[in-house]
């Protein structure tokens, strides 16, 4: 099986996780940084693709936005997993999910998860801080980077490579 995990991370949290998923996901794995990489590919040459990002201002990348839009009618056809890092637990994380990906992704996922997040404050610029400050009073480097959920994430995706 090949999975291609597409993401976009900011200041290195969802990079954390997506280096997790690779190193814990069954088949071959091609994971790419939008924001970053500059890797041609054909989400058609893929059996599974994951899509995740993370909150900044209350709405994920537009890269990420892009990219769904983009291949909406491939995506649709794919088995897919979807995951969110943010800082917020409990029902904010699930709103905040939820307005991310479009509910018809939502609802065709193997895999929906969230990851918690990080406050790498030493990697902000100094508006990003004072944002962070202000909204959640966080003036130094902080995580709650939940590896049980991106290992159970995984084990979900997995279990169906068992059956394919």
């Amino acid at each position: 099986m090949k999975t291609l995990i597409v993401y976009c991370s900011s200041h290195g949290t969802t990079e954390k996780a997506v280096q997790l998923l690779s190193e814990w996901m069954e088949g071959e794995v091609l994971a790419v940084d939008l924001k970053r990489d500059k890797i041609t590919f054909d989400v058609r040459n893929f059996d599974f693709v994951i899509i995740g990002g993370s909150i900044h201002a209350g709405s994920i990348q537009g890269k990420i936005k892009h990219f769904i839009a983009k291949h909406y009618n491939e995506l649709v056809t794919k088995k897919l997993g979807l995951f969110l890092c943010c800082w917020h637990d409990g029902q904010t994380a699930i709103e905040q999910f939820d307005t991310a990906f479009p509910e018809e992704l939502r609802r065709l996922s193997i895999a929906n998860g969230i990851f918690g997040g990080e406050f790498l404050v030493s990697k902000m610029n100094f508006i990003e801080r004072q944002i962070v400050k202000k909204v959640s009073d966080v003036t130094v480097d902080s995580s709650n980077l939940d590896t049980t959920a991106i290992m159970t994430f995984v084990m979900k995706i997995n279990s169906t490579f068992a059956h394919a």
